[in-house]
This record gives structure tokens, C-alpha cells and sequence, in this order.
């Protein structure tokens, strides 16, 4: 299961880091807050419509829906990186330069990792470390446009706040990655989206053209939505610290977009930007974790085929994987292979 984390990390990344460029297409023309507002509310009403499609086309289908124990968890979540965070984010950007804000961004990596870490107690080592710095890294060189100016550090501190908002929203969002990624997305979407529209509104925003409308409704679905949903199925595989390495090769695929559309010729730095990512994704790829470790009797839902992890017993079952309903795992003592996925959050 560790591939189909990787996999959707890698996609989510691609797919907010191609909508970048286009996205940038827009801001020009509207303001930043209505921008936003949205690609999330988009993003959140073409999820809905597709939760809601999905449930008539599988009706009788169980599905690892939220939980009444995982709302706070979300709702932690929502508040940290749909409401707080963009705010935060907003404040800061209308008195720092470009350069440092695009460059301060790279934090929220960084900031997963270590809450991560040192918070929820992933797995990380050495090598994992390193990978993470190096694709940070990368990032901050794909992003520094020009050298950062000095000054009142305040709106620094708010994008900083911002960076720490979304790597709360990530590593609370971990903790129910096991429920059905696309009403969690779909969720995040309309709050975030609801949040930046009605801050838009109190700033006096005025409604764009259906055209642009009709462009931030590609964008949003496409590079928020989808790609948030990949993201809440690669937290689900990987844990927060590794999803966030792989998404900070988000910037990347943005730059290569923009050289494609620009007809630029990459430079030097671009190409040091290049082989730090690749290095450091490599490190991240390369991972091997085994060791003996115990699995607590755990009771849950999510979807699963039946694996190593997943040898119960149904009372009727029509032998279609993947699948999904309430069940239980017996303790047990292995090893193999893992990441510090839904099943493996275990003390090292």
C-alpha cells in the first residue's frame, strides 16, 4: 500500500502544482482572497456532486463514512487550515514582498515534518530527514525570485503562522484519513471556500466575469479538489511528514509548466533545484522500514482489500475488493516492511 501513497502524493502534487501557473493567470485579474474563495468553493461543490453520484451509482455499497468521533479531528482541521490559515495568510502577503512570501511557503513541509515527528510521533530517520530537507530545499530555490528585502517582520511572522495552520490542518487530517477521502475534501473545500468568500465580500470584491468564473471552476476542481482528495488517500498510506515531502514537489511541476508555456530556457538555478528534489524524492522512494512491531487490537473502518493486515471474516460478502465496513484487527506481532501508515502508528 505503500506505492498507492506514493503514487497519490506525487499526483496531488502534480495537479496543484500544474494549476499554479494558471492560477497566477487569474490573480491578475481579481483579487487574491476572491481567487481563492473560489477554487475551494468550487473545488467543494464538484466533490459534493461526485459523493453524491457515487452513493446513487453504489447504492448498497458501504463506504468508511466520518465519524462522530472524528469530527473534532476535521473540524480542528477546517479551523487551522481552512479559516485561520488563509486569513493569516492574507494579512502577511499585503506587506511582505513576493519573493519571501513564495519562499516562506516552503515552511509548511518543514512544519508537517516536525509536528509529526515530535507531536504524533511518526517513524522518521536519517535518511527521511535528509530526502525532506533536500526537497524543501528545492522548493525555496524554485521560489526565490529575486533576494529578500529586510524589514518589520510582521507580515513574516503571520505567513510563518499561516505555514503552521496547514501543517496542524495536515497532521489533524491524518487522523482520519481512514474515512472516505472525498467527503473529507469536499468538506475542507466549502468551509475554506465559504470562509475566503465571505472575507471577500466584507473587503469589497466584485464579482469576475462568467469566463473567469468558468477558469477557476477547471482550476479549482482539478488542482484543489482532486488533489486534496489524493492527499487525504496519501496521508491514509504514508503518515503527514512523508506526504509533505512528496507534495513540496509541487513547485517543481509548476515551473516546468511555466517554462512550457513561456518558452524559457531553464536556469542553473532550475537545474540545482532539480537534482535536489530528485535526491531527495529518491531518498524518500529508497525507504526501507522493517522491524518487529505489535498491532494493538484496533477496531475500524476504511477501504481495504483483504492482505496481510486484513484476514477477517465477513457474514456475507459479495467478494468485490476493495471494500469497506466496520471491522476488527486481533492483536498481533510481525514483520515486514511499513510506513507509518493507519495501521502502523506504532512506538519506535
Amino acid at each position: 500500500m505503500g506505492n498507492a501513497g506514493i503514487a497519490s502524493a506525487l499526483a496531488a502534487a502534480a495537479l496543484f502544482g500544474a494549476s499554479t501557473p494558471f492560477a497566477k493567470a487569474l490573480a491578475g485579474e481579481m483579487p487574491a482572497v476572491l481567487l481563492a474563495g473560489l477554487l475551494y468553493m468550487v473545488s467543494g461543490i464538484g466533490l459534493i456532486i461526485w459523493f453524491a453520484v457515487r452513493a446513487v451509482k453504489n447504492a448498497g455499497q458501504e463506504r468508511a463514512r466520518l465519524r462522530a468521533a472524528d469530527l473534532p479531528w476535521l473540524c480542528g482541521a477546517i479551523a487551522a487550515g481552512g479559516i485561520i490559515g488563509p486569513v493569516l495568510l492574507m494579512t502577511g502577503l499585503a506587506v511582505t514582498p513576493a519573493s519571501t512570501a513564495s519562499l516562506l511557503l516552503n515552511m509548511e513541509a518543514v512544519l508537517t515534518a516536525l509536528i509529526a515527528w515530535f507531536v504524533f510521533h511518526e517513524n522518521f530517520d536519517r535518511r527521511i530527514v535528509i530526502g525532506m530537507v533536500l526537497i524543501v530545499a528545492a522548493g525555496g530555490l524554485l521560489s526565490w525570485q529575486q533576494a529578500p528585502r529586510l524589514g518589520v517582520p510582521w507580515g513574516t511572522l503571520a505567513i510563518v503562522a499561516a505555514c503552521l495552520c496547514w501543517a496542524i490542518d495536515n497532521n489533524l487530517t491524518r487522523k482520519v484519513a481512514a474515512s472516505d477521502a472525498v467527503q473529507i475534501a469536499a468538506i475542507k473545500g466549502l468551509a475554506a471556500g465559504a470562509v475566503n468568500l465571505s472575507l471577500a465580500a466584507l473587503l469589497g470584491a466584485h464579482w469576475p466575469a462568467w469566463s473567469q468564473v468558468l477558469g477557476s471552476a477547471l482550476i479549482g476542481f482539478l488542482g484543489y479538489g482532486l488533489s486534496l482528495v489524493l492527499f487525504v488517500l496519501a496521508l491514509r498510506h504514508l503518515g503527514a511528514a512523508r506526504t509533505g515531502a512528496y507534495f513540496s514537489t509541487a513547485p517543481f511541476v509548476g515551473a516546468v509548466i511555466s517554462l512550457l508555456l513561456l518558452n524559457e530556457v531553464p536556469d542553473l538555478t532550475f537545474w540545482i533545484a532539480a537534482m535536489l528534489m530528485a535526491v531527495g524524492v529518491w531518498l524518500h522512494l529508497s525507504e526501507q522500514h522493517e522491524h518487529q512491531h505489535i498491532h494493538h487490537t484496533m477496531h475500524h473502518a476504511h477501504s481495504h482489500v483483504h492482505d496481510l493486515h486484513h484476514r477477517h471474516q465477513h457474514d456475507s460478502w459479495n467478494g468485490v475488493e476493495p471494500h469497506s465496513h466496520p471491522h476488527e484487527h486481533p492483536h498481533t506481532a510481525h514483520v515486514h516492511g511499513h510506513f507509518p501508515d493507519i495501521h502502523h502508528r506504532h512506538d519506535h
